[in-house]
Parts: structure tokens; C-alpha cells; sequence
């Protein structure tokens, strides 16, 4: 039997997800979806839409929906929902579960790697985060869960774009993009988001698919030869005589904060050693493991006609074979997003690693 996709919605306070939740339980949409809804959520669609005298922990919606509000353990939610669709009590082909505005989703999303019940009837589609335009440049900086949203995030919507300049969006997408920059940005005003921008995105997906931000990789080949300087985090760029408006550098320091969540890219033409790349990884991640938000490759790897392609949350990784490399150049692609991580230090044993 199909296993169900699950998408987990997640953003801080006031930054449009029960906007986003009522449309998904109200609209004429025609998909019949279960939303599980974290009742410490700082406003309870509930109390908008749900009978008040329901004492129901499942509601059925007149547009096919079901709603269910957690209040104990998700596990234990996913698997009541679960047996009632088995035993055709209720019906729906997916799942959409809110994070509560100040939660990290890490916990949220291992439970489907963790939890052999959840793992055998549930399989995690993306983590899709939204961030207040607003308000978004005073959490980042304030709030560690909120930078754990975006390093996690497979799509970000930038949410009341209308309360803001033009400016403050470039300015806050830059950021997000430096933070994250496989997650594709989308500005959304005072509305809903379309359900397929929501609904089976395949970031937990083992494919070849790495969409990097093309500005970043300008960004990162943008040649700072003949300006000399020392492009480092905290260098001023406005001596440079260079355009550096795609760079995401300035965004970073609001209020003198440097974000700690922060991203790499390594590519490379030469080919990785497997056994290196191998023993390699599994060291980084025995050290850093709770420090790697999210991480992704596409691998070059000696001896193989093949792409590699790997991915993981905190420690957990999984790697699968993928296509055969076609006529485009063989290159390795990886983007790292964690928590203070040692930049030069990975760099330097990823290059070690090649054959």
C-alpha cells in the first residue's frame, strides 16, 4: 500500500500558517487532506472553524478535510488517524501537520525515521516554512528556532510582502537564500499559496534534483581577485567598488548578530574515493550530527557511471544510486546548512576525499 505523504508547515508566530490552514480545511479543493494541528499554536483555527461544544479530537470538514488536534504525542495522533482510515471511519490521501510558531522542526521530522509505525504507513514529502516580511529580519536575529525553520525548510514563502518595501523583500530574501539556498524563495501577498506549491514538493525525495539558488553560486564565483580585499563575514564591502547586491553578507549583521545557521556549497570535477568520501562523512556526522539541519548531494564518485545521491537530516543520511550521467559534465554538488559549522574544516576534507 502507498505510503502518505506528509508535509510539515512550519513558521514563526504570525507569519501566515493558519491563514494557510484554514483555506486547506475551508476551500473548494477537492483534496482530501488531514490536518494535524498543534493546539499550542497561538491562534486555534478551532476556534474559527470547529463547533466549540466538539469534544472530538477528529473533525470531519464539509470539503472532504479532516482536522485533528494533537494533544499529546504526534505519534500517537498519526497512528489514531491511521487506524480510522484503515478501518474507513474517515478518508485521505495526506497529511499536513503545523508546527507550533516557536518549534524547531527537526524533532517533528525524525519522528518519520525513528518511529517504525509512523515510517511503515506515512513517508515525510517537505518542510515547507513561511517567514513574515515584517517581521521576519527581528526574529532571525532574536530567535534560533526561527533560523532552525529556514535551515530546515525544502520551499520558503515570504509572507505579507504587501506590509513592506521592495527593498525589505531583496533584503530579507538574500538573507534566507545565504541561510539556505535549496530551498526555492517565493514572495506571497495576503493570500493563500496555491496547494501545489505546498503539496508534494519531494524534498525528503532521494533524486538527482539539487536546485541551488543561481545567485548563490554567482555569489560564490563572483571573482574578488582584482578588488582587493578579504571577503570574510565581516568585511565592508563598500569600499570594494563591486555590485555586491546579491550577496547575502551585509543581511547578516542586524543588530551585530551574525545568523549561526548558515550554508555551503562544494563542488568539484574530480571524482570523490568512495571508501575517503565514506569514512569521511560518517565522522563529520558522529561530531556534528545535531549541528547539520539539512544537507544534500549530487556525487561524482570514481569507478561509477552512475550519480550518487545522498541526504540527511542531523545524523540520519541515506544515499541511493541515481540516472546515469548523461551529457552534462560529471560534477559533485553538495550544500550543507547547520549550525555554526566548521566551513573550512569540511571544505578541506570533502577536497581530501577526491580520488
Amino acid at each position: 500500500m502507498a505510503l502518505i505523504p506528509v508535509t510539515i508547515l512550519t513558521g514563526f508566530l504570525g507569519s501566515g500558517k493558519t491563514t494557510l490552514l484554514k483555506h486547506i480545511l475551508t476551500a473548494q479543493h477537492g483534496k482530501k487532506i488531514a490536518v494535524i494541528e498543534n493546539e499550542f499554536g497561538e491562534e486555534n483555527i478551532d476556534n474559527d472553524i470547529l463547533v466549540q461544544e466538539s469534544q472530538e479530537q477528529i473533525v470531519q470538514m464539509s470539503n472532504g478535510c479532516i482536522c485533528c488536534t494533537i494533544r499529546g504525542d504526534l505519534v500517537e495522533a498519526l497512528n489514531q488517524l491511521w487506524e480510522q482510515r484503515r478501518d474507513k471511519k474517515i478518508q485521505f490521501e495526506r497529511v499536513v501537520i503545523e508546527t507550533t510558531g516557536v518549534a524547531n522542526p527537526g524533532p517533528v521530522a525524525q519522528t518519520f525515521f525513528m518511529d517504525d509505525d509512523v515510517a511503515d504507513h506515512y513517508v515525510l514529502d517537505a518542510i515547507v516554512t513561511l517567514v513574515d516580511a515584517k517581521h521576519g529580519q527581528q526574529q532571525l536575529s532574536e530567535h534560533e528556532e526561527a533560523q532552525r525553520q529556514v535551515g530546515f525548510a525544502d520551499q520558503i514563502f515570504i509572507t505579507k510582502t504587501d506590509l513592506v518595501t521592495d527593498a525589505e523583500v531583496a533584503s530579507l530574501r538574500a538573507r534566507l537564500m545565504h541561510m539556505n539556498p535549496r530551498a526555492p524563495i517565493k514572495a506571497i501577498t495576503k493570500g493563500v499559496v496555491p496547494l501545489n506549491e505546498v503539496l508534494d514538493l519531494k524534498g525528503f525525495n532521494l533524486n538527482a534534483k539539487l536546485d541551488i539558488d543561481p545567485h548563490f553560486l554567482e555569489q560564490e564565483d563572483h571573482n574578488h581577485d582584482d578588488c582587493g580585499h578579504d571577503h570574510s563575514h565581516d568585511h565592508d564591502h563598500a569600499t570594494c567598488g563591486h555590485d555586491h547586491s546579491h550577496d547575502a553578507h551585509q543581511h547578516h549583521g542586524h543588530h551585530g548578530h551574525t545568523d549561526r545557521i548558515q550554508s555551503f556549497v562544494f563542488r568539484s570535477d574530480r571524482p570523490f574515493d568512495h571508501n575517503k568520501l565514506e569514512d569521511f562523512l560518517g565522522g563529520i556526522l558522529e561530531v556534528f550530527g545535531e549541528k547539520m539541519l539539512r544537507y544534500k548531494g549530487v556525487l561524482y564518485v570514481k569507478g561509477s557511471n552512475r550519480k550518487v545521491v545522498f541526504q540527511g537530516v542531523h545524523q540520519m543520511m541515506g544515499s541511493d544510486m541515481a540516472g546515469l550521467w548523461g551529457a552534462e559534465p560529471k560534477q559533485t554538488r553538495m550544500v550543507f546548512i547547520g549550525i555554526d559549522l566548521p566551513k573550512d574544516t569540511l571544505m578541506a576534507g570533502l577536497e581530501g576525499c577526491l580520488a
